[in-house]
């Protein structure tokens, strides 16, 4: 059973966030990264899958700048088998069909079986990259998956996921794209041993050339999507509590709603 996990790295849910003077990106100059959580769902996963059946090889893959190495080495460190580095200046500013395509060219020169991904990245809450990838693969694709079994035998996977009042029972056909939900598992730490072995597994690093892309396709030139303008919301203003008699708290509370508020 081959798995591929492909994960991204995002900006630390602790870090505090602002604009770049163009107004088109955030300000990347002190921030830290991690890998995106739901991608350690999906990583969690994948490493459980193995154990389950005893058997099998993951292989972790992301596109980004040479920051990207940290994320695929705590995943390394977590137990993943083999990690691929998608790098090339020209992935630069590519969008989620951009960011798929790429993806797609180096997968489909691999094996595998399942392909696991996190529901969506934390820094866009896009959710679109897994579903344009399956489509590129022309495979089956579960969006928000909370349960996977898997039939080797049969070559399929009955999955679960939660909607809002039921759960849906899914069975699909292996190979598959499936997106993981926080509720799936809890990731594991990367233990000491983890860590030491990671050093010694394969790291591939791939560039464009060697993917055959045509650069007018990815980055920035080949984006369907523009940023017009990013900003940071506007602060939340204190909330009011308004005590005192009913009729007095409807006075004020209209008043406040009439001018201050402006939507009466």
């Amino acid at each position: 059973m081959n798995i591929i996990v492909c994960i991204k790295q995002v900006p630390d849910t602790e870090t505090k966030i602002t604009i770049a003077q163009s107004g088109l990106d955030i300000d990347r100059s002190n921030i830290s990264y991690i890998v995106n959580p739901y991608d350690e769902n999906a990583v969690e996963e994948a490493l459980r899958i193995k154990e389950r059946l005893d058997k099998g090889a993951i292989t972790v893959i992301s596109m980004g700048p040479a920051r990207v190495t940290e994320a695929l080495r705590s995943c390394l460190a977590m137990g993943v088998d083999k990690a691929i580095h998608l790098k090339d200046e020209s992935f630069e500013e590519s969008d989620s069909y951009g960011t798929a395509l790429i993806l797609y060219e180096a997968i489909k020169k691999i094996p595998y079986d399942i392909i696991l991904c996190g529901r969506q990245a934390m820094d866009d809450d896009n959710g679109a990259v897994a579903i344009q990838l399956a489509e590129l693969l022309n495979l089956p694709h579960v969006s928000l998956i909370n349960k996977i079994e898997i039939d080797e035998t049969n070559c399929k996977a009955t999955v679960h996921r939660k909607t809002e009042d039921n759960i849906e029972i899914i069975e699909c056909k292996l190979p598959a794209v499936f997106t993981c939900h926080y509720g799936l598992n809890q990731p594991r730490y990367a233990s000491l041993p983890g860590i030491m072995k990671a050093r010694q597994k394969p790291f591939q690093e791939i560039d464009s050339d060697s993917l055959g892309l045509n650069k007018k396709e990815i980055g920035k030139a080949g984006s369907k999507l523009q940023v017009i303008k990013m900003e940071i919301p506007s602060a939340r203003r204190a909330g009011k509590i308004l005590e005192g008699e009913p009729q007095d708290v409807v006075k004020e509370l209209t008043r406040l709603l009439r001018e201050e508020a402006g939507v009466i």
